[in-house]
């Protein structure tokens, strides 16, 4: 299957369920910010997505700041 073909059928996929422009790298950001906001370690976020660089990987971190709330309290 070609990375083309992947496209069209989220797309249209996306279309059919009235989700509006869905995109395979959306699916890819989301688990990315899923996986951060779960807890899970920064290396095995960088190694699920397959970045080279921890830099890519550190947008999904710095964003779930919800993770921290809570956390000073007694």
């Amino acid at each position: 299957m070609t990375r083309q073909s992947v496209n069209y059928l989220i797309c249209a996929a996306a279309r059919r369920a009235g989700l509006g422009a869905l995109h395979p790298h959306l699916l890819r950001h989301s688990c990315g910010f899923y996986l951060a906001n779960q807890a899970y370690d920064l290396r095995l976020i960088q190694d699920y997505l397959g970045h080279r660089d921890p830099k890519h990987t550190a947008h999904y971190t710095r964003v779930a700041g919800v993770r921290f709330e809570g956390m000073w309290e007694k």
